[in-house]
């Protein structure tokens, strides 16, 4: 199945804001085995948005459309996608109805000019959307079946794990199930894992496992996408290949699937009755700000200190007199915060050649016992 991505936007086209909607889209259709060919990037102009629907629906089979679906005079997407289809717009009732049940609910008075988002094409499948007031739509231009989509990324997401994608499955004829299984490491990068696996795919001798990676700071995602005719099938066929990644992989895996790197990190800490304090200066916070929102980290995570002076540090941690010089004292790790394990993450000037004097983090237990640091 050939698909295209159409976002549009004049803030997205300028680069005024980066387009994380494409790159979720993108990756959550390779997950389920579907591919993008095409993604177009369209101003806020009706001829420019008419030519690039046209264009999208004499070689794609299925489209998606994102943004264009508010209430304001720069939201073209229904008008175009009429006048693209050949048909009128009108109002649709129901959804007029659900937005001012959605404003009924808020104690507030649905503002005139939204009643332009229940403005749609007259051949259009109405998509449901539970949080907002900007409706999604479905209908045929040329060859292919477009799929609109609102610009507000917690409700594109929704609708097009909900929605849209079990659309486009449908329209492919995919029977098989699909099944996702994802390994994270840290410390290898891209290439290397892909040479390191090379072969992997050929256990599977019918083709339906595919290879792929996602890389994202501090850790690579190697992803496995298998196809079967149920689960009991994918299970059989994965199972020796998720045995080859781990064996070649090693102990660089450090979580599987939906665990996260600091989740894991909490989590063998609660498991030996732990607590923990970090001490950030180049990564202002980014630590803290990764562990602090999980569940339990309340119980566990004792104190985050953020400073670029080391005598902030000392100070913050209750150690008394000037740093030593040129370095960051052990002495400093976790004192004063009563926590059994420390995080320090630092950067400092120096030559490269010199490792004693790179950047990175160290992870310290209480009390001089041996610490691993990383560059």
């Amino acid at each position: 199945m050939r698909i295209e991505v159409i976002c549009t936007g004049d803030e997205v086209l300028t680069g005024k804001i980066i387009n994380t909607n494409f790159s979720y889209m993108s990756q959550k259709l390779e997950d389920v085995g579907l591919a993008v060919q095409w993604e177009t990037t369209v101003g806020d102009d009706r001829e420019s948005l008419l030519l690039a629907f046209k264009l999208a629906g004499e070689r794609a089979d299925a489209v998606i459309v994102n943004g264009g679906l508010g209430p304001t005079v720069d939201d073209l997407s229904q008008e175009v996608a009429a006048q693209a289809a050949g048909v009128e717009l009108a109002l649709n009732e129901e959804w007029l109805a659900t937005m001012e049940d959605f404003f009924k609910r808020r104690s507030r008075s649905m503002p005139p000019n939204n009643v332009k988002q229940a403005m749609l094409p007259t051949t259009a499948e109405v998509i449901d959307n539970p949080i907002g007031t900007a409706c999604g739509f479905a209908l045929d231009i040329g060859r292919a079946r477009f799929f609109f989509t609102p610009g507000v990324p917690r409700e594109l997401r929704r609708m097009l794990e909900e929605q849209v994608i079990p659309r486009i499955l449908a329209k492919s004829g995919v029977q098989a199930v699909i099944h996702l299984k994802r390994f994270h490491s840290y410390g290898l990068g891209e290439s290397h894992v892909d040479a390191l696996l090379t072969g992997v795919e050929e256990m599977v001798p019918d083709g339906s496992v595919k290879l792929g990676f996602r890389a994202h700071y501090p850790q690579l995602e190697t992803k496995l996408t298998m196809r079967g005719a149920d689960m009991d099938d994918i299970r059989k066929k994965l199972a020796p290949v998720e045995s080859e990644v781990r064996k070649r992989l090693g102990n660089f895996i450090l979580a599987e699937d939906d665990k996260t790197l600091e989740g894991v990190v909490l989590a063998e800490l609660a498991s030996r009755q732990g607590t923990l304090a970090i001490a950030e200066t180049f990564t202002s916070g980014q630590i803290a700000a990764r562990i602090g929102p999980l569940s339990g980290a309340e119980k566990l995570f004792r104190r985050g200190v953020v400073s670029r002076e080391v005598s902030e540090l000392f100070a913050a941690v209750g150690l008394t007199g000037a740093p030593p010089r040129g370095a960051h004292s052990r002495n400093g790790r976790g004192g004063g915060t009563g926590a059994a394990a420390a995080v320090r993450c630092h950067a400092c000037a120096g030559r490269p050649r010199r490792p004693r004097r790179g950047r990175g983090p160290d992870r310290v237990r209480r009390g001089d016992l041996p610490r691993d640091r990383h560059r």
